[in-house]
């Protein structure tokens, strides 16, 4: 049985290999070699002549390729700029300017310590002409004089606050013993701008020989920010000691009133109208410690920035960059 099973698989396979007469494949006769087409030639893709051949550094047996010499790591585009060269000007020009700060940390310290000396000593009396030159030398010198005040050519400096609270200051010339020419310009201290106008205030107007006891001071002088004084119309923005003084006839010296710092004399001076003169210190301004350590810590800063800026190492994409400079 199993012989049979065998035959008839075989049958069949060769049943379906066999072809029928009628559609056998058609075989198409092959050509003859005697009637074969033979192409035309081919045409050239360039009539241009072919260059004859030279020889190139690579044929000669001892040319060495770029790849083979050592390369050298550079940064891709500028190295540096203009702005290397601002930041290194930076540092040394803090550094300048700082030093030149500890020098005037020493004159403002001398200077302070000559006014307070001067400020401690007593009071001298004032001669009746005084030498403009020589003012410096006793600037914030105690001074006492005596004489008649000019309120008629009283002058109002302002505004200036005081305490939250706008007002004036009153300058006005001393008349001293008669003398026209001994008159000197007195700062007689701070009013409230509610009584700027002399008819508001008559107890601080007195009348008859008075004794002032002040500190000699230099002329003031102007900033840019400070507007022209406008004497015509009676307004000053600044003490201008000369124009004052060629104003009402006086001699340019000027002389700031003080009094014993006490606040409920301050309130009494105030509602009354009388002018609060200034206490006997030295205000001289000193900051030039705060400068020194600006200028240093950006002196020091900027150096910083300088040298981290050319040490720094290239970043990725300009380590791939490589230069030859051996062909």
């Amino acid at each position: 049985m199993a012989a049979g099973r065998v035959s008839a698989c075989l049958l069949r396979s060769l049943q379906t290999q066999m072809r029928p007469i009628g559609n056998a494949i058609p075989r198409w006769p092959r050509p003859s070699s005697s009637s074969t087409t033979r192409l035309p030639p081919r045409q050239p893709f360039s009539s241009t002549p072919r260059r004859p051949r030279r020889q190139q550094a690579a044929d000669e047996p001892g040319f060495t390729s770029i790849l083979d010499n050592p390369p050298e790591l550079v940064r891709s585009g500028r190295r540096h700029g203009p702005g290397l060269i601002i930041l290194a000007i930076i540092p040394v020009t803090a550094f300048i300017l700082g030093t030149w700060q500890v020098k005037r940390l020493e004159w403002k310290t001398d200077l302070i310590a000559k006014c307070e000396d001067r400020i401690v000593r007593p009071p001298l009396p004032l001669p009746p002409r005084v030498d403009p030159g020589a003012i410096a030398d006793f600037d914030f010198r105690r001074v006492y004089l005596t004489g008649h005040y000019r309120h008629d050519q009283e002058m109002l400096v302002g505004p200036r606050m005081r305490d939250g609270e706008q007002g004036y200051i009153v300058v006005t010339p001393l008349e001293r013993g008669g003398d026209a020419g001994a008159k000197v310009l007195v700062n007689r201290g701070w009013v409230s701008k509610k009584k700027a106008d002399q008819g508001k205030r008559p107890e601080g107007l007195p009348r008859g020989e008075v004794r002032v006891e002040g500190l000699l001071r230099e002329p003031w002088k102007k900033n840019m920010f400070t507007p022209e004084n406008r004497p015509d119309i009676g307004e000053f923005y600044f003490p201008d000691v000369k124009e004052m003084a060629a104003l009402t006839g006086s001699q340019a010296v000027w002389v700031e009133q003080t009094m014993e710092p006490d606040y409920f004399q301050f309130l009494e001076y105030q509602d009354r109208g009388i002018p609060i003169g200034r206490p006997a210190e030295v205000n001289l301004r000193n900051n030039h410690a705060q400068y020194i350590f600006t200028w240093y810590g950006l002196a020091v800063a900027t150096s910083i920035m300088f040298y981290m800026v050319v040490k720094k190492p290239p970043s990725d994409i300009a380590r791939r960059v490589r230069h030859n400079t051996k062909w």
